[in-house]
């Protein structure tokens, strides 16, 4: 039996900070006390020195590559860097080469997390204008949700038949997570930026084109469609003030039909950034002004905003390194995401403890995850001990990501990840990986 206690931890969890040990058995959290004294000789002692314990990060929103894309990255080389990163868990996206549009592709790509994910997984089916058939045979006990492009994004899965969209809605049992922009606002808006500057946009010009209007017009009227069939929403991706208006904070999380997340991007950069990170930063929905982003902050600390997330989508250096109209959205974000909000915390902008609600209870709850989330007796040991005054600085060298860049090079973070637990088993410790995890495929209490 394969045994972990790890003592003097400042133990963050469901709201409360307080000092004492965590005994680890097998892939289970076994007991939580002040003191847990060491049972036997075969259980390894790890001296937490006051460091944060914290439930691991479930990123509900990723794109791992795999299949297809592979020369990008893959669910083994980004798993593993997600655990470097704090993260556990994640939900990962259906564009990938196939998309994932029916059952038997989706059940691929857990075949393939099944052999070599070093994080526990789940992923989203795919919606398209002509798959409606195949999303009424998803089983919603054993598969994240249904992902819905209401903006093209990567890939070509734009949903924009609105008799299509009314029927997903009507039809499905599925947690519905869209991409929410309006595509005629933005082509309006590309051919007039076109006009203006032809083939070479300034990359300025990305949070124009892709505009605040774009999406609140995409978001209103999904919301509208949710509350008119009484679907279950998720809107991903957040990127403006004016959108956190139209969600609520009157009933707790478990009670909402209607719920958003907001991603580390969003929080940390804005539209200033674009003059010393260009393409590096383009991501779809766009970086915006200082002003959306307090206004996101704002959202998520009152509630209207209800997880935070990575939205990890790697390209190489070299499809980033291209103009405006070729370089494509996206970045990694999995190793840094964790790092980057315990930086965050140090700057005043979040309590630890709503930092855990918002990246691992609020994800738990909102997708209904069996066993997880918390620090809890009975709960998969999913666990990540964060030093909080430990110094570095993101560089090439220390980049897990196969993509082999980061938006945040040369950004040094205060917090540090030192062990990663993942259902009982150390996987990363004080920067080198140790045994891989038995990485298991989520299932949902629906």
């Amino acid at each position: 039996m394969r045994s972990y206690l790890i003592k003097n931890a400042n133990i963050v969890n469901e709201g409360k900070i307080f000092q004492g040990d965590v005994l680890i058995q097998n892939d289970l959290i076994a007991e939580i006390a002040e003191s847990i004294s060491v049972k036997n000789s075969e259980t390894q002692v790890i001296d937490a020195d006051g460091h944060y314990l914290i439930p691991g990060m479930i990123d509900d929103q990723v794109h791992f590559r795999e299949p297809g894309l592979t020369h990008k990255a893959t669910i083994a080389t980004e798993s593993k860097a997600a655990v470097a990163g704090g993260i556990t868990t994640f939900i990962e996206m259906p564009n990938t080469v196939p998309q994932a549009t029916t059952i038997e592709l989706l059940e691929e790509k857990f075949a393939i997390a099944a052999e070599d994910s070093w994080a526990n997984y789940s992923f989203m089916f795919g919606g398209t204008n002509d798959n409606l058939s195949e999303i009424l045979k998803v089983d919603p006990t054993k598969v994240a949700g249904l992902k819905l492009f209401l903006g093209s994004s990567t890939g070509n899965m734009l949903v924009d038949d609105p008799k299509t969209l009314e029927e997903i809605f009507s039809k499905t049992n599925l947690l519905i997570s869209a991409h929410c922009e309006d595509e005629a606002t933005i082509r309006e808006n590309l051919a007039k930026a076109k006009a203006e500057f032809g083939d070479h946009i300034p990359i300025n010009q990305h949070p124009i084109i892709r505009s605040e209007e774009a999406c609140y017009i995409s978001s209103s009227r999904a919301i509208a469609l949710a509350k008119k069939t009484g679907a279950r929403l998720h809107v991903f991706h957040l990127s403006t003030a004016k959108e956190t208006g139209l969600f609520s904070n009157k009933k707790p999380l478990k009670d909402k039909k209607i719920t958003a997340e907001v991603c580390v991007h969003h929080l940390w950069f804005t539209d200033k950034d674009y003059a010393t990170k260009g393409t590096k930063i383009k991501w779809n929905p766009a970086v915006k002004t200082e002003k959306d982003r307090d206004g996101l902050w704002k959202a998520l600390l009152n509630d209207k905003i209800d997880v935070i997330a990575s939205d990890h989508a790697p390209h190489t250096l070299e499809e980033k390194d291209n103009g405006y109209l070729e370089a494509p959205s996206g970045g990694p974000l999995v190793q840094h995401a964790v790092e980057a909000l315990f930086e965050m915390h140090h700057r005043g902008r979040i309590s630890v403890e709503k930092l855990i609600e918002k990246i691992a209870h609020n994800p738990a709850i909102l997708f209904e995850i069996k066993d997880r989330g918390y620090i809890r007796v009975g709960y998969k040991a999913d666990l990540v001990l964060v030093d909080p005054n430990s110094p570095w600085t993101v560089s090439k060298e220390n980049i897990a990501y196969k993509c082999g860049w980061s938006p945040f090079e040369g950004t040094t973070f205060r917090s540090r990840i030192t062990h990663t637990f993942v259902n009982g088993t150390l996987c990363y410790e004080l920067g080198k990986y140790g045994t891989k995890p038995k990485a298991e495929r989520l299932t949902f209490n629906r």
